[in-house]
């Protein structure tokens, strides 16, 4: 039941997913990089802040994604901007761009959420003045991204420091022990931030399993089966074999059979009477 809910979900939405959206994403990293180094006292106003956005400034809620991950080395800047968009790139051709879409909005809307529930616990600890907007970035929603690649794509071999080939699932399991310890020495604040941040990956992780075990060759080719699939189910059933006119084209007319033409011949109701017979 759940997953024909799933299923009637994505059929009826995905018609709004956004294409190519680690794109625009780079762009928003590029432009907050960019009020970086022309005024970087500015990003403060775009932060997310729950206390802020309770007092008026609900932009926050949107702005924060321009707020890139903090960087004082150009090149390192770019080769990560590109690695990102790589990777996500390769998700959404896999996954499909709903999916992938909802993988990374579900993101930053469990960030968001984290946000307020570390500020409701201050708040019920009596200092709820307290801001966390700089704790709250897309550095864990971008570590989402690279978890959900290690784990659909785990024997992919990549370039450690151009030069040292290293299985994608030992970075992944790396990166996974170095967010336990962040946690571990960070306390509560940080499980919350890193744990809202990352839990659409938990999320991912486990409601496909099966599909993480599947090689980067068979999720493909799952997927165009689906499409094909898809694109059956749009074939429409009634045609015109003289004018190719067809239900879906033009709702308002009628087709039949001839039964005197020699084959499974249909035709329109202009055509109906005035065909050339096959025989």
């Amino acid at each position: 039941m759940k997953n024909d809910f799933g299923k009637n979900f994505e059929r009826k939405f995905s018609k709004y997913a956004i294409p190519n959206l680690s794109l625009y994403l780079i762009i928003c990293y590029a432009f907050g990089y960019l009020l970086q180094i022309v005024n970087s006292g500015f990003l403060s106003y775009l932060t997310l802040d729950p206390v802020m956005i309770l007092h008026g400034q609900v932009w926050r809620l949107v702005t924060w994604i321009l707020v890139p991950p903090y960087t004082n080395n150009l090149f390192f800047t770019l080769i990560t901007l590109y690695f990102y968009y790589s990777i996500g790139s390769t998700l959404e051709h896999v996954w499909g761009t709903y999916r992938y879409n909802c993988y990374l909005f579900s993101g930053m809307l469990f960030t968001i959420l984290g946000s307020f529930l570390l500020y409701g616990v201050y708040a019920a600890l009596g200092a709820g003045n307290v801001s966390f907007g700089a704790l709250f970035s897309t550095y864990y929603v971008n570590m989402s991204i690279f978890l959900a690649f290690a784990a659909t794509f785990p024997e992919m071999q990549v370039l450690l420091m151009f030069i040292i080939p290293v299985k994608v699932k030992y970075l992944g399991i790396i990166y996974g022990v170095y967010l336990v310890l962040q946690c571990l020495m960070g306390g509560i604040i940080l499980w919350v931030v890193i744990g809202s941040s990352l839990l659409n990956f938990i999320v991912f992780f486990l409601t496909t399993r099966n599909l993480v075990r599947m090689s980067p060759k068979q999720i493909k080719r799952r997927q165009q089966f689906k499409s094909e699939v898809r694109h059956e189910a749009r074939i429409t059933r009634h045609k015109c074999a003289i004018c190719g006119r067809t239900e879906e084209s033009n709702p308002e007319l009628e087709f039949r059979f001839c039964s005197k033409c020699n084959g499974n011949y249909e035709y329109c109701q202009d055509h109906l009477f005035t065909h050339k017979h096959v025989e």
